[in-house]
């Protein structure tokens, strides 16, 4: 096989390339298909036969991805380090998923078959992208394959089998066209032929998806507040109360507006105010000034302090005279940004963890919250996304299981600076949209913001660091998704597989060094 037996630097540089070019495929850039050719120019640099040099092919791969994707995190805490170990310590699961493919292709069955091999090498990398949301501390799922066709036609797949089957489809169409290069070095027209049609099937087949996005449960004026900050990056609550003296003023604005006299709900952001009004009078009065102007509830981001210690992530539901009568507590803090795991020895690394001073406590309740609208005469239960746990499928999925007809992205994205993080995570909120057929509003602290129909479409949009309001009409709806239905089960049942198809490998292996 052409590559097999060539030089080891040349596969080497193959694998940095193909790194570079996945991130090509995501927010800002939005050049979808290199996600394909990332993954056909990996798999020819992977076809050599030593699992442990395939190791090295995929972690290089890794880096050269994760670096670049990821470099939002160095201008969040504000130095290279966390930056270079996070995304050296993610570069292990594409390795992971390179040597468990080598592994899997020793199975005589899958020698040699052109099928099997790219079928394999799919389902491999989403046994690993699973495996990349459960370790460490609760996993990373950024950066996901699936996450990179947001404006993509494969985005439609999202109803079907959410993320993961966008994942399986991206890596399944890239095996198949490396095969179709590796066929067409030695002539085999044949084999080219069923490889690229096969790609034509995988990528058509999305426009025979149906999704739907018509109201089911009548329709929901909602509003969002982007109170914006002064100073973007890591101090930007240092200013106290100046976020929730934003988004106090952004509501009465909205409130002012020619949507504002039709809202049933204005929602505001992770960390809207930075004073807890439920130990703060005047936050208290603040919040519920603007509540009252508006005649609807809110839905404000917020966080907590115990006495007993640390501090929740929250969303509130906040009603005129009445305070607080719903709360959703993050389920998923995220490791070094919200609390930090082995405090004692990453200290000992890097003093600034203790940046982080007090650690944030997760939630253990679905992501639902019943919010009373007049017009319609009912509770409306909405599911409160808080920031990183859009990337979460158990959360998202759990949330609309549980009747969430809405979804809210609350998110704070001022600590990211002017990055590319919030269009990355608005990518997520999209297939989101698609994947639970409901509708999604993305309100961000600094943006970008923006609300999304159940099919996807972009409704309304916000800018970057600016003062915003965003309103719409949307569609609510109780029907259950394939999707969503189904859940992480085929997900699970493929990782099992996959760790039974490494096991059969290594037999394999050791059989065939027997033997000899």
């Amino acid at each position: 096989m052409l590559f097999r037996d060539a030089l080891r630097p040349l596969t080497l540089l193959l694998a940095v390339l193909a790194g570079y070019l996945a991130d090509w495929a995501f927010p800002d850039r939005n050049y979808w298909p290199l996600a394909f050719l990332s993954i056909a120019v990996l798999t020819i640099a992977l076809s050599r036969n030593s699992a442990r040099w395939n190791f090295l092919v995929g972690y290089l791969w890794g880096v050269a991805f994760f670096l670049p994707h990821i470099s939002w995190a160095q201008y969040a805490v504000g130095g290279n380090l966390p930056w270079i170990v996070l995304s050296s310590a993610e570069a292990l699961f594409p390795a992971l998923a390179a040597w468990g493919w080598t592994c899997i292709r020793r199975i005589p069955r899958v020698q040699g078959s052109l099928t099997l091999s790219a079928l394999t090498f799919a389902t491999t990398w989403v046994a690993v992208e699973k495996l990349r949301m459960v370790v460490p501390w609760g996993g990373f799922p950024w950066g996901r394959l699936g996450f990179s066709q947001s404006e993509s036609i494969l985005s439609r797949y999202a109803w079907l089998g959410g993320v993961p089957l966008i994942s399986f489809v991206i890596v399944l169409v890239g095996a198949l066209l490396a095969g179709a290069f590796f066929s067409l070095t030695t002539g085999d027209i044949l084999r080219v032929g069923a490889a690229l049609a096969g790609t034509a099937v995988l990528v058509a087949g999305a426009f025979l998806v149906p999704i739907e996005g018509n109201a089911e449960a009548g329709q929901l004026n909602v509003g969002g507040v982007q109170g914006n900050v002064s100073r973007p990056g890591a101090d930007a609550f240092s200013n106290r109360q100046e976020v929730l003296n934003n988004h106090v003023a952004g509501t009465h604005e909205l409130v002012r507006s020619e949507a504002g006299a039709d809202l049933d709900l204005i929602v505001w952001p992770e960390n809207g105010t930075d004073i807890d009004p439920q130990v703060d009078q005047n936050a208290y009065d603040l919040i519920d000034g603007a509540a009252q102007a508006a005649g609807v509830p809110l839905l404000i981001g917020a966080q907590e302090y115990p006495e007993t210690g640390g501090r929740y992530n929250v969303s509130l539901l906040w009603e005129h005279g009445e305070g607080v009568t719903g709360r959703y507590v993050k389920q998923r803090p995220v490791p070094f940004g919200e609390f930090i795991p082995a405090r004692d020895f990453f200290r000992a690394i890097y003093p600034d963890v203790d940046r982080i001073s007090i650690d944030m406590f997760a939630g253990d309740k679905p992501a639902v919250l019943d919010v009373p609208i007049a017009r319609l005469d009912r509770n409306v239960p909405v599911g409160p996304i808080i920031c990183f746990e859009v990337a979460y499928d158990d959360i998202i999925h759990d949330s609309v299981k549980n009747g969430a007809e809405i979804l809210f992205v609350q998110t704070n994205n001022a600590s990211f600076g002017p990055t590319n993080e919030s269009t990355q995570q608005l990518a997520m909120s999209r297939l989101r949209a698609i994947e639970t057929g409901r509708p999604v509003m993305q309100i961000s602290t600094v943006g970008v913001s923006a609300i999304y129909t159940p099919t996807g479409r972009e409704v309304v949009r916000s800018g970057h660091f600016t003062a915003e309001q965003i309103s719409a009409t949307v569609n609510l709806r109780v029907s259950i998704t394939p999707a969503v239905r189904l859940g992480e089960w085929p997900v699970l049942i493929v990782s099992a597989g996959t760790v039974l198809l490494v096991a059969a490998g290594l037999i394999a292996s050791r059989r065939a060094k027997t033997a000899k």
